[in-house]
């Protein structure tokens, strides 16, 4: 008996199955679906919602071509079929073509945008098929003729003799099909720092911020077409940390730091896209350095609390990405720009010396986003933060006001308990330096902090 086996096909992310038959004086039994062994040989987990049966009661009845947007896993559970996929995704692989008998002992997985059609070789074939997003009345997809000259496809029975529905015989030719787009990208807070910096590395994404979704309002969420989307970059949140610890800001910050990556974690599961949540060092105590991805989370004010909640939630998408990262600097209002601002006009501040990490730029921080997206890393909790030697806020102050032309020594240090006295202010994580050993383990190497800080500098911030 072969042993269950997956193959590779000329067509991206199209492939065969082995299926092995148990067979005895009864007849035979198989795993039509497995899916520890099958995703373990390198069959996508791909999340069937849908089992539908196709009985085809004489040979040549033919089927197809037929794109629909979603994915789907083809067997034979009784005769035999002559099967074709076409695909017609854009790209440099539109128009590729492969063909295959199949009885009960092979399927084939077909991705989305990969036109689908089979002619039966025998009476009385059964053709069975998995999908992983429900059918619905009035959904329009590519369609290719069965007979298109450019594609060729090499049926064993001639199409005159075929048996074609009338539908099936006025489909266009593939000179004449618009090829299928990828599924979108959408980033959610794009009018923030880190939405701002996502935009130059996911060009012609979706972009919305709380005027157009609100992904805390249920209502919103409902009518918002999630099923159009492959990527979703949540980059909103709710970052007043201090603010977290009154009444209504402890209401905001859980709705969007913990309620809003659940809710997308959920959509992630039913519309099969991939989530990129990002989080932040204080979801620890700052009493570990540095800090592993594993490291058990410790947050200390309401505004950590809610982060840590919205990394547990985001985790339980089946693709996602939590990215971890420290004192993010972009566009708009950070610490690095009110110490220049302070610098240009001649005041010297007292900053904290004790609280010690790295500083996280922007543009850095999408950088390393596309790059796990495009070499496929694992999905699970990675540390992003620029490298380069630790430094206190103090010391970057003193960069700051240095590279500004004034003397770092007009900087003045305090301690975080002496800055904080006498004043209501949620308590802070005095360690934020984090590992980036798994991060670099994926092939990223992440700029130095002192280099990027002076190119942001020179650049106007």
């Amino acid at each position: 008996m072969a042993e269950l086996s997956v193959e590779t096909t000329p067509i991206p992310g199209l492939l065969v199955v082995r299926l092995p038959l148990h067979e005895d004086s009864r007849g035979w039994f198989k795993e039509n679906w497995q899916r520890a062994k099958m995703t373990a040989l390198g069959l996508p987990d791909f999340g069937p919602v849908q089992h539908s049966v196709a009985y085809n009661a004489r040979r040549g009845v033919t089927r197809g071509v037929h794109t629909e947007p979603w994915d789907k896993f083809i067997s034979v559970a009784h005769g035999r079929i002559f099967g074709a996929w076409v695909d017609m995704r854009e790209g440099d692989s539109f128009g590729a073509v492969f063909t295959i008998e199949a009885d009960p002992t092979v399927a084939v997985f077909v991705p989305r945008g990969v036109g689908n059609s089979y002619q039966v070789l025998e009476d009385d074939t059964t053709y069975s098929y998995l999908v992983n997003d429900h059918w619905r009345p009035g959904l329009a997809y590519p369609a290719l003729s069965l007979a298109d000259p450019t594609v060729a496809i090499p049926w064993p029975i001639p199409l005159d003799e075929a048996e074609i529905s009338d539908k099936d015989q006025t489909t266009p030719m593939l000179a004449d099909v618009e090829p299928m787009k990828p599924r979108k990208t959408l980033i959610i807070g794009h009018k923030g720092q880190l939405g701002t910096a996502l935009q130059a590395d996911f060009p012609g994404a979706d972009l919305v911020d709380l005027d157009e979704l609100d992904v805390t309002d249920p209502d919103q969420v409902a009518a918002w077409p999630w099923n159009d989307y492959g990527l979703v970059l949540n980059a909103a949140a709710y970052t007043a940390v201090d603010a977290a610890e009154k009444p209504d800001g402890r209401r905001t910050a859980w709705a969007a730091n913990a309620g809003a990556p659940a809710t997308l974690a959920r959509l992630a599961v039913e519309h099969r896209f991939t989530l990129v949540h990002y989080s932040t060092e204080y979801v620890f105590d700052g009493t570990v350095d540095p800090h592993t991805e594993d490291e058990p989370l410790s947050p200390l004010g309401v505004y950590a609390q809610s982060k840590a909640a919205g990394d547990i939630a985001a985790a339980t998408a089946p693709r996602h990405y939590v990215l971890r990262t420290s004192w993010v600097i972009g566009s708009g209002k950070n610490f690095v720009r009110t110490m220049q601002q302070l610098a240009a006009n001649g005041v010297s501040p007292s900053v904290v010396d004790d609280q010690v990490g790295r500083l996280t730029f922007t543009d850095e921080l999408s950088r390393a986003t596309r790059h796990l997206l495009d070499v496929g890393a694992s999905y699970g909790t990675y540390n992003v933060s620029n490298g380069g030697e630790p430094t206190s806020f103090a010391d970057v102050a003193k960069a700051v006001f240095a590279l500004s032309g004034r003397s770092p020594d007009d900087v003045t240090t305090v301690t975080t308990e002496e800055y904080f006295a006498g004043k209501e202010l949620a308590p802070r994580p005095l360690r934020s330096v984090m590992d980036l050993g798994k991060l670099r383990a994926t092939g990223f190497e992440p700029e130095d902090a002192q280099v990027a800080l002076e190119r942001y500098l020179s650049a106007g911030g």
